[in-house]
């Protein structure tokens, strides 16, 4: 496949022209790109400049890191500090703040924390450590969740007893549900997520058609993402509220069967806390009973997460970031008090959070 078509600035001025005459005759269109990589890339690209004015892009939800619970994270470093268990982590966990501290600060303090690009390699570390307790911090959207069912099956069949997982995972169909619902969250459609769509497929956002809310699932190249916006633009111009698939060469329409199978055999779904945004009906995930000796929860007994008030810190507005309600830069702490050397909150240090696109990027 030649992908430099999907850079070609021919096309992407014809593109671009159609969404100007779409505009033209509309009002105001306010698309959320759910996904965090969309927002860093249409930053990247500068395409908020080349828009018109009336069309409006903000930032939803879709960085798991920034939605990861800072009591989750408080949890995870209680468990390296206090009871010593050796942490397995993605990069990107390490540098968020919790409520109280950080992964990278509990590093320093002498917690002993390493840091992975699959949960697989957690069987290995913990073959190479018989000795100690070795826990994964499973966070992640559907595309991370099927390497962890995975590792989790693998672990039942070699019986590796010295191993368990800390799941944070968040599914984000029902993320959608809860924004559409939310009397403040203004959105006239969706910008649907490439990565996890390759794994779920398109059956899963037709609820959203049903609640008179188009969306458009598109990749990550610059003509991907202009399609994205022309498809939407026409969907919103049209009042036709349907689910569009503009990544069909990724995205089939039933998605990865293996991989949702292997997901629904070791996974539950369960209510779960959304940081900034709260609980959410049914878009969490919990071990099935039959791999129940493997959920770190139960092993340490670590407190189920809870709705807190103190989930932000003062001052942070990364809730009404997620939820499409401001800007990164509407927010008092940004690029002040709040910077990837020093975040406040969790938008601010994941490569996927919506502020440290906005740092690095502009608003543009």
């Amino acid at each position: 496949m030649n992908f430099s078509r999907f850079s070609d600035p021919i096309l992407a001025e014809k593109l671009l022209e159609k969404i100007r005459t779409l505009a033209f005759a509309a009002d105001r269109i306010r698309i959320m790109e759910v996904c965090g990589t969309h927002t860093m890339e249409i930053g990247r690209l500068g395409l908020r400049a080349l828009l018109p004015s009336n069309i409006d892009l903000v930032s939803g939800p879709g960085c798991p890191v920034c939605v990861t619970p800072g009591s989750y994270i408080d949890a995870a470093i209680d468990l390296a500090l206090i009871k010593k268990v050796r942490i397995v982590s993605y990069g990107d966990m390490v540098r968020v703040p919790g409520e109280k501290s950080s992964l990278e600060a509990a590093k320093a303090h002498g917690a002993n924390i390493e840091v992975v690009t699959s949960p697989l390699h957690t069987l290995e570390i913990a073959r190479a450590h018989p000795d100690e307790e070795v826990v994964f911090l499973a966070v992640g959207f559907e595309t991370t969740a099927p390497a962890t069912a995975r590792a989790v099956i693998n672990a039942q069949e070699a019986d590796i007893a010295n191993v368990s997982f800390f799941l944070s995972h968040r599914t984000v169909p029902p993320a959608l549900r809860a924004l559409i619902q939310d009397k403040d969250t203004d959105i006239s459609g969706f910008m649907l997520p490439g990565h996890v769509s390759a794994i779920i497929g398109e059956g899963p956002y037709q609820f959203l058609s049903e609640q008179d809310m188009p969306g458009v699932i598109t990749g990550f190249e610059p003509i991907d993402i202009l399609l994205g916006i022309m498809n939407l633009c026409t969907l919103i111009a049209d009042k036709t509220p349907k689910i569009v698939n503009a990544y069909s060469r990724i995205v089939k329409k039933e998605g990865n069967p293996l991989a949702v199978k292997v997901c629904e055999k070791v996974f539950r779904p369960v209510n779960a806390l959304w940081r900034g945004i709260g609980i959410i009906p049914e878009s969490g995930s919990a071990l099935r009973e039959e791999f129940a000796k493997f959920d770190a929860i139960l092993r340490f007994g670590i407190p189920r997460e809870e709705a807190a008030s103190s989930d932000q810190p003062p001052g942070c507005s990364c809730g009404s970031v997620l939820k499409g309600i401001i800007k990164p830069s509407d927010c008092p702490l940004f690029s002040t008090t709040c910077t990837p050397r020093t975040p406040v909150g969790p938008c601010m240090v994941s490569s996927e959070g919506s502020c440290a696109a906005y740092f690095k990027y502009g608003a543009s």
